[in-house]
């Protein structure tokens, strides 16, 4: 049931005589913004009118003569400089509406060309806490994952997790100089996330110190070129001269901003220790840290018997910890294939790539060199240790030689797109061209005063307390409106509610967009949220309830659907939808269309409700028919929130 591939289709059979290629005015197909002018709208006869000199009004009118849609479009037309409206004919919507009704998919058919994907997602360091920055990449992979799964495709999807680098030389040497022996033994995941934030602390301190004098050069510098370029701009007479300037002025202001907010950043870590004689005390006896988590780092890599056997303690703390997390967040991964996983493979990643002529060697370092990027990317450093760099090439190989995969996507955040791209570029040179490879890039989450969300005090947001949060506020919203339930029904709300709000503020922005955090909005029972939609799915149960309805006999027993109303049609074009925006969401991996499908969908559907009553229908097969409206609408919704990793509610 999917009008548009239908309706591409038959235009490429129109097209075969006029164009080669008709794939990118396929594209131009889409659904009418404007119900009055039809459901689909062809926007292709201007560029092919142009391509073939000829008038773009001529041009659609030849299209349409050559375009057989008998039985599936009632009416298409040409409109204003050459517009092809469509609308489908009455009989095949029903028709199709009648067969998804007793289609556990709804409908939706499975791709002709399954392919294997490896989707890639979540990743966070094993040592430290997940945070609000991890949960993007979770609930974005999870639901891309769900979504690729649901079309039929082979979905493979691996957490590769950080589990063998800095953050593990960092506990390890807390460990060694800084351990409460009493609170490890007590709770040992959270002494060791307290020992990594402290060593962590005394790093940057020694780091800041190093950096702090250079950056206020820095700002010296650029304050006097912004004092210069504004006596510059002052005296300018010329409108063109003024602009430039003007540029110029803002360009090194932002870079000034820059500076000093990095300065602030500086002085904060810095005055944090030296404003405690403990920690300044603790500090100056550690002048070396930095180099020495480095060294333990080292250690653990070369396969050192002491630090082997602290990892090796260490990581099933870690990993239950995270675990704890996937399991309120009810996401699993097939595979958990962390960084250390792939340390074997290393050497032999940087020897391929040297006896293929592919990197050499460039101040002791071994480098790949690609013409379209002004620095080589490293894979293996002049100390002889590897990169993240060297650890992907390892796993693209692996996904592909063990997996069989024709795509991986990477679920990242975007400040990674340069690393990602020379890591892509680099796989297809050493010789994975036939690879799908995508960074699935997502903006930052970010608070009221439009920074990275962050704790009052400043520290990065937990995601366990995240998750707390939500369910707490979800749970007094559902003892307030639901006094009657029992307590375990109402956690059973909170719970449904609260964690498929925090994943649904999240899936329904555009990934590649920031976003601001806010607990009242995503808990909103109006507007695009998860709560409205879970209490409209909860309407729809309950308005089934009071008509007495048997849904298993209806679906068993269905009669024609009937348009008494446009509005009845008009929910029958946006059930009919779902299976394209299926397609649509896959083309460039954006769940957020998902969800505005669904958003749309449930305002026609409460239309539908205002203006056509379902238990006093005019006739018997009026109500049943309105019936089945109710199901697949409540159906669509269950499915298309499942596919986001959100669960529904029966009554709320």
């Amino acid at each position: 049931m999917n009008a548009l591939a239908e309706i591409r289709t038959r235009f490429a059979d129109a097209l075969v005589s006029l164009v080669d290629d008709p794939t990118e005015l396929l594209g131009m197909i889409r659904p009418a913004k404007d119900a009055t002018f039809g459901d689909y709208q062809a926007n292709l006869a201007m560029p092919l009118g142009k391509k073939l000199g000829k008038p773009p009004r001529d041009m659609a009118t030849e299209i349409v003569e050559k375009l057989a849609v008998d039985g599936l479009c009632s009416n298409v037309d040409v409109a204003g400089p050459g517009f092809i409206n469509l609308k489908l004919d009455d009989e095949w919507l029903k028709g199709s509406l009648s067969a998804a009704l007793v289609d556990e998919r709804l409908g939706v058919s499975k791709v002709a060309d399954p392919k294997t994907y490896v989707v890639d997602f979540s990743s966070p360091n094993v040592a430290k806490p997940m945070h609000v920055g991890h949960i993007r990449s979770t609930v974005i992979g999870d639901a891309i994952s769900k979504i690729l799964s649901f079309a039929g495709h082979k979905v493979i999807t691996d957490n590769h997790v950080g589990d063998w680098g800095t953050q593990f030389g960092m506990i390890i040497y807390g460990y060694k100089h800084f351990l409460d022996a009493a609170a490890y033994e007590k709770d040992p995941v959270t002494e060791l996330g307290r020992l990594y934030k402290f060593v962590r602390q005394l790093v940057d301190y020694h780091a800041a110190k190093g950096k702090v004098d250079d950056v206020a050069d820095k700002i010296i510098e650029l304050s006097g070129q912004v004092a210069a370029l504004k006596e510059k701009q002052a005296a300018a007479t010329e409108k063109a001269e003024t602009k430039k300037i003007k540029k110029e002025l803002s360009a090194v202001t932002k870079r000034l901003d820059s500076q000093k907010e990095t300065g602030d950043g500086l002085k904060a870590k810095i005055d944090a220790i030296e404003s405690n004689p403990d920690l300044i005390g603790i500090a100056n006896a550690h002048p070396e840290i930095g180099q020495q988590v480095l060294l333990e780092t080292a250690k653990l890599h070369e396969g050192d018997k002491e630090n082997k056997e602290l990892w090796t303690e260490f990581l099933p703390y870690c990993w239950e910890d995270m675990r704890k997390i996937y399991r309120r967040l009810n996401i699993e991964h097939d595979h958990e294939l962390g960084e250390s996983f792939y340390h074997d493979m290393l050497g032999d990643v940087v020897s391929d790539f040297e006896a293929k002529g592919f990197a050499r060697t460039s101040d002791g370092a071994v480098c790949v060199f690609m013409d379209d990027y002004e620095t080589p990317m490293i894979i293996r450093k002049k100390d002889g240790a590897f990169l993240y760099s060297t650890t992907d090439l390892a796993t693209i190989k692996y996904r592909v030689d063990h997996f069989g995969a024709d795509a991986a996507l990477c679920v990242v955040d975007h400040r990674q797109h340069e690393h990602f791209d020379k890591l892509f570029d680099a796989a297809r040179l050493w010789g994975y061209k036939d690879i799908e490879l995508t960074h699935v890039s997502f903006g930052t989450v970010l608070g009221d005063d439009g920074k990275p969300f962050k704790t009052r005090s400043g520290d990065t947001v937990g995601l366990e307390s995240l998750l707390d949060e939500a369910e707490s506020r979800a749970l007094a919203i559902a003892v307030e409106q639901n006094p009657d339930l029992s307590e375990e029904q109402q956690k059973h709300i909170a719970t449904t509610v609260g964690i498929g709000a925090l994943k649904y503020a999240d899936l329904s922005q555009n990934r590649g967009s920031d976003y601001k955090f806010s607990y009242d909005k995503m808990l909103a029972t109006r507007g695009n949220t998860a709560t409205y939609l879970q209490f409209s799915y909860a309407r729809v149960q309950g308005i089934i309830r009071k008509t007495g309805a048997d849904m298993a006999k209806v679906r068993a027993n269905p009669v024609p659907f009937e348009f008494a109303t446009d509005i009845e049609r008009e929910l029958a074009v946006k059930l009919a939808r779902f299976g394209e925006t299926i397609d649509e969401v896959l083309v460039e991996y954006k769940p957020n269309l998902l969800c505005g499908y669904l958003f749309d969908l449930t305002q026609v559907f409460f239309q539908f409700l205002e203006k056509c009553s379902v238990k006093d229908a005019e006739t018997e097969s009026l109500k049943q028919s309105r019936l089945q409206f109710c199901d697949l609408m409540s159906r669509t919704v269950e499915r298309g929130l499942g596919l986001l990793g959100i669960g529904v509610i029966e009554q709320m």
